[in-house]
C-alpha cells in the first residue's frame, strides 16, 4: 500500500528568496524523505523579484493564498523572513477558505505578522518556529519544524510550554512591536508572551520593550518570557544592561510579569511555539 505524502507548501510572503537557496531546501527534502513521504511543493512564485520584496504585494498574497486555499497542501511553511508580510496580512485573511482553516503555518520573524493576522481570525493552527531555509542547513531545526506540522510533536516545542498549560505566543520583539495597534493584532489577554530578537543595539530592544510594555492590550498578558537576543549590534558606550535585564526591568515597570528565559531565537535551536492553548495532538 503507498502512504499518501505529507505536502507543505512553501511560500514566501516577505523579501526576495535567492533561488539558490531555494534549490537547497528541494534538495534536503528529497535527501530526507527519498520515499516522498514529505513532500515540499515550492510555489511557482518563489523567485519573484520587486525591489526589496518576494513579488510585488499582489503577487505574494497571491501565492499564500494559493498555498493555504489549496485542498491538496496539508500545511505551508514560510520559506524565510526579511520583510514585507505586513504589507499584505490584512489583505488575505478575507479570501482564506475552510481548507485553509484546516491547515497548520509555520514561520517567524517577520513571517510573525501573517502569524498574528490569522491567529486573531482563527484560521488554522499557527506557529513561531523554524522557517524553510532554516532547515536546508540543519537537518535537526528543519525535522523540528516538520514534525510539528505533520503531527503536532510535543518533543518539537519550546520546553516551558510542557509545565506552563496557559495560552502562549511567540513573536520577534520589533515585530510584535509594531503590529500592535494595527487590524492585525490578536488579543493576547491571558497568553504567555514569549519573545526574540536579532540584529539590534541593546538600547533599541530597551526602547522597544518601552513601548511594547506601556501598551494597555499587552498589559493583559500573563507574563513575558525573553527568548535570545543575538547578533547584537555594537553601540559606544555599552548599554550597560543585558537583553534578560531589560526585560525584568520593563516588566517590573508595567506590573506585567517576567516569567523567565524562552528557547526560542533566530538560531538554529529555535523551538516551537504553537500560539494559543496547548492542543492534543
Amino acid at each position: 500500500m503507498t502512504t499518501k505524502a505529507f505536502r507543505i507548501g512553501v511560500v514566501n510572503a516577505s523579501s526576495r528568496l535567492d533561488p539558490l537557496r531555494g534549490q537547497a531546501i528541494a534538495d534536503w527534502a528529497a535527501r530526507l524523505w527519498p520515499a516522498g513521504e514529505v513532500e515540499l511543493v515550492m510555489h511557482p512564485s518563489l523567485y519573484e523579484v520587486h525591489g526589496h520584496f518576494g513579488g510585488d504585494d499582489a503577487t505574494r498574497a497571491a501565492a499564500f493564498v494559493d498555498c493555504a486555499n489549496d485542498p491538496d497542501l496539508d500545511a505551508v511553511w514560510f520559506a524565510r523572513g526579511g520583510y514585507g508580510a505586513c504589507r499584505i496580512a490584512e489583505a488575505v485573511i478575507p479570501q482564506l477558505n475552510e481548507h485553509a482553516r484546516a491547515k497548520r503555518y509555520m514561520g517567524y520573524s517577520d513571517a510573525g505578522t501573517l502569524l498574528a493576522a490569522l491567529y486573531k481570525a482563527g484560521i488554522g493552527q499557527v506557529a513561531h518556529g523554524p522557517m524553510a531555509a532554516d532547515g536546508s542547513r540543519n537537518d535537526e531545526t528543519g525535522l523540528r519544524a516538520v514534525n510539528w506540522l505533520r503531527t503536532g510533536d510535543a518533543s518539537s516545542l519550546e520546553g516551558n510550554l510542557a509545565s506552563d498549560p496557559r495560552p502562549a505566543v511567540a513573536f520577534n520583539l520589533t515585530i510584535l512591536n509594531e503590529l500592535v495597534g494595527t487590524a492585525v493584532e490578536p488579543d493576547l489577554s491571558g497568553h504567555v508572551i514569549m519573545l526574540e530578537e536579532v540584529s539590534e543595539a541593546l538600547y533599541r530592544v530597551d526602547r522597544m520593550m518601552f513601548h511594547l510594555t506601556g501598551q494597555a492590550s499587552i498589559r493583559k498578558c500573563v507574563g513575558i518570557r525573553m527568548g535570545r537576543v543575538s547578533d547584537v549590534t555594537e553601540n559606544d558606550p555599552d548599554f550597560g544592561m543585558t537583553a534578560v535585564e531589560i526585560a525584568r526591568y520593563w516588566c517590573e515597570r508595567s506590573g506585567i510579569a517576567y516569567l523567565g528565559e524562552a528557547d526560542i531565537g533566530h538560531d538554529r535551536n529555535n523551538k516551537v511555539v504553537p500560539f494559543g492553548p496547548r492542543r492534543g495532538v
